[in-house]
């Protein structure tokens, strides 16, 4: 398999990368600034991508690939992978599910948990040694609260059980009702925030969810609801997100993912009531090495003519 050409679309995993280098013929696609040059180059020999949640093969680089058959996902999210267009080219597309689940679920409830007690501004209070000027103020508890979820997939039901452990009532709302789940479905995520005090989004994102959390959302959680999204940075309005907190009429935020990647609204740096995080829902040594496996696997698989070990249908 040395010989066969694998498109990497980005600097993502050392380990994936040497392991990548070794079975195949490895091109960086992020070594060279002039990509329409290397396409005319390199294209002839590229048999598969390798791309993740921030990069991956759009209709573009599809086309260019006439070689192209399979593009193999190192995340779970397939929102930078053209589907139609691997549909209408017969190009087999996978990704790696299961393994992400436990640890995004884990961080949701830490997102939870650090809104609701301060627990990044307890931590500064202490480092400011502020704490000798007087008590920290009091916060707002968890237990108890009533959940909302977008999107009961895997990982939306890890986040209702950690939930439950919690005391947490639970609801969700799906593209359709969830005929194994006790769990209360509203049918409109304005009718889920409506009925929520902490609402998560947990969907995969695609056309139908881009901004489905927006104005009329963010309004309907309110004052003192809190927004979790380890889903997409645009599953959110982040305008209407930032305009929200500014007014007051939300009640505070944790997010892992935004819209435009590194880039972070600026007016969310100065709120108290907001944890930011640097997408790192799935950055666990153990899990990263896992995904890197199953990418290579899916790929050996392929051009060995058997089956795939995570294919998207």
């Amino acid at each position: 398999m040395e010989t066969i050409g694998v498109l990497m679309a980005c600097s993502m995993s050392s380990y994936l990368e040497q392991e990548l280098d070794k079975r195949f013929n490895l091109l960086r696609y992020w070594n060279f600034s002039d990509k329409k040059e290397f396409i005319n180059n390199y294209s002839h020999l590229i048999r598969a991508v390798v791309g993740h949640a921030g990069a991956g093969a759009g209709a573009e680089l599809i086309e260019a690939l006439p070689k192209l058959e399979i593009v193999s996902s190192f995340s779970v999210g397939l929102d930078k992978i053209d589907l139609n267009k691997c549909k209408e080219k017969g190009i087999r597309v996978t990704n790696t599910p299961h393994v992400l689940t436990d640890d995004v679920a884990d961080l949701a409830i830490g997102l939870m948990l650090a809104v609701l007690r301060r627990i990044c501004e307890c931590d500064r209070y202490v480092k400011k040694r502020l704490w000798k000027a007087g008590d920290f103020k009091l916060t707002s508890k968890f237990s108890g609260k009533t959940v909302g979820i977008i999107g009961l997939g895997r990982i939306g039901l890890a986040i209702a059980k950690r939930a439950e452990a919690f005391g947490c009532l639970i609801s969700y709302y799906a593209r359709a009702e969830k005929p194994d789940t006790n769990y209360k479905y509203y049918p409109t995520v304005v009718q889920l925030a409506t009925n929520c005090e902490i609402l998560v989004v947990a969907c995969a994102l695609t056309p139908e969810s881009r901004y489905i959390v927006n104005h009329e959302v963010i309004d309907a959680l309110g004052a003192k609801g809190i927004l979790i999204n380890i889903g997409r940075g645009p599953h959110v309005d982040e305008k209407e997100l930032v305009s929200a907190l500014l007014d007051g009429r939300l009640g505070g935020t944790g997010l892992d993912v935004f819209e435009n990647e590194p880039e972070v609204p600026e007016q969310l740096f100065g709120l108290e009531n907001v944890v930011l995080l640097p997408h790192v829902a799935s950055g666990i040594k153990e899990m990263r090495k896992e995904m890197a496996d199953i990418v290579i696997g899916n790929l050996e698989a392929h051009f060995q003519n058997k089956p795939l070990l995570t294919p998207v249908a």
